[in-house]
């Protein structure tokens, strides 16, 4: 079995995701969390709330999922947010052109930006049938990825389920910046789902039709790109794949210090530089390698239509390659102005004596994409134990309970331990099958520490402390357990 059919068999079997509706014929791209990835789902967002709400002094704000059409015209949605599809004129299924492309033809650069028929004469040269069942297809053309619904009784409010979170905040700008008496630069984070009506959902988390996002976005005057912490993080080191390379012909991402990066022009100003090392080091704290993470810079035919400059943030796996997990968008004055011309209300703020329209960057999480990287990049399968090296702040249970059998009062300790600690941590207790069988099940889930009690427990109070990633023991007393737990939370 590959890692993706190895982690995705153990999420479904031990609570982590699973399809929706599964008892049916569930309907592709959609997946629930089950216990154990509500849990390592809650403290990815926990320490990114840190990060870029805490952190950051940003306001957070929680805003609805569908909004008017009119928005979507003028954000540019409704023109823009499109992928070129074809379909099969034997079977009907339909495919994303690109996709199939570049499973097909190995190495085929640069796909993004060309025409309908630039897709539709790679595909007959290179005589690419239909992956389901051989069929001829059809000539490629657009089709939007937005998902319309009609409200209100009569359905005559023609409405869309958001395929970002990023329309709200510049809508709701102004109420924020107004009711909470701020100045610029403006912070405003928020957590939510989006939905893209993905042409053939696949990979598991990786393409989905309804999605979780968490977006940071900063309002900035254009003219002021300097930042406080600036000199703090200018030698901190990010792996990066500048465009200039890519239009050399040149892949490979080099590590170069921020502010050298901001030196040769590859980033355009401090501000963006900052938040590019805070994407980084956000994902260096969740436990990537920092060999498996990268900016890579995009062309102007890859761009989305509201980017002046973009790049995406990557991390690695056997299974998929570089994927894209973050979007960090140079959105310009883009948004505002759209918004202020459609609503014919003026969206710009009055400081230093003068009215700007503030520039918009934008650091856009997607949140399923990053858990399941976190399960590939932490799987591991020696032929002898398969186990999760998940960070403890993250693992679903930082510790686990066992007796070493279920007798002689064995039972009764182990659960007044468990009892007790389960006050301040999350912790598991399991007392059934061989002591062998529970250490696996819990390391198969990422718990760090098995805490074991035997029979030496009931005469000097003192309990077995077994390590997930190493397997190796050591005797601790009970009255030194929380100390234990604490080094370990501390060495995150």
């Amino acid at each position: 079995m590959t890692v993706i059919e190895e982690v995705e068999s153990m999420a479904k079997r031990r609570g982590f995701f699973w399809p929706a509706a599964q008892i049916y014929n569930p309907v592709s791209g959609f997946w629930n969390y089950g216990p154990l990835g509500t849990k390592l789902f809650n403290s990815l967002i926990s320490l990114w709330k840190k990060y870029w709400i805490k952190d950051e002094d940003a306001y957070e704000i929680n805003t609805t999922n569908v909004l008017p059409e009119i928005v979507w015209i003028a954000s540019g949605h409704t023109e823009g947010f499109n992928d070129k599809q074809t379909l099969c004129e034997k079977c009907k299924m339909r495919w994303r052109a690109d996709h199939l492309i570049e499973e097909k033809i190995k190495n085929h650069q640069k796909l993004e930006g060309k025409s309908t028929d630039e897709l539709t004469k790679i595909i007959r040269e290179n005589n690419i049938i239909c992956p389901n069942c051989g069929g001829k297809l059809s000539d490629v053309f657009v089709f939007n990825l937005m998902y319309d619904i009609k409200v209100s009784p009569t359905g005559d409010i023609k409405c869309y389920l958001r395929p970002e979170t990023t329309q709200s905040s510049v809508i709701d700008f102004q109420y924020v910046y107004k009711s909470q008496r701020a100045k610029l630069p403006v912070k405003i984070a928020q957590i939510g789902k989006s939905f893209r009506n993905e042409i053939s959902p696949r990979q598991c988390l990786i393409r989905l039709r309804e999605f979780w996002m968490a977006e940071f976005q900063i309002f900035f005057n254009p003219e002021n790109t300097e930042i406080e912490n600036y000199e703090k993080i200018k030698n901190k080191k990010i792996n990066i794949l500048p465009a200039e390379f890519r239009k050399e012909g040149k892949e490979k991402e080099v590590e170069i210090e921020i502010d050298e990066a901001l030196r040769k022009g590859w980033i355009p100003n401090k501000l963006i530089a900052y938040y590019l090392v805070k994407v980084n080091d956000f994902f260096l704290d969740l436990g990537f390698d920092k060999k498996r993470i990268r900016f890579k810079e995009l062309l102007d035919e890859e761009k989305a239509h509201y980017s002046k400059k973009h790049w995406d943030f990557e991390v690695y796996s056997e299974d998929f390659g570089w994927i894209e997990c973050v979007n960090n968008a140079w959105r310009t004055d883009y948004d505002l102005s759209r918004h202020e011309k459609f609503s014919k209300q003026k969206l710009s703020v009055f400081e230093d004596n003068k009215h700007i329209l503030p520039h918009l960057y934008e650091p856009s999480f997607g949140i399923d994409r990053i858990i399941l990287n976190l399960l590939l990049n932490n799987w591991h399968n020696d032929g002898k134990r398969c186990w999760l090296s998940l960070k403890p702040k993250l693992a679903p249970y930082i510790a686990a309970v066992f007796p070493l059998v279920k007798k002689d009062g064995l039972d009764t300790f182990a659960r007044k331990i468990y009892e007790n600690l389960k006050k301040k941590y999350d912790v598991i207790y399991d007392e059934s099958d061989s002591i062998g069988r529970r250490y696996a099940r819990v390391d198969e889930i990422g718990v760090p520490i098995a805490i074991t009690i035997d029979y030496d427990s009931l005469k000097n109070n003192t309990v077995t402390i077994r390590d997930r990633d190493t397997t190796k023991q050591e005797r601790i007393k009970i009255s030194d357990i929380e100390t234990y737990i604490e080094k370990i939370l501390e060495k995150n």
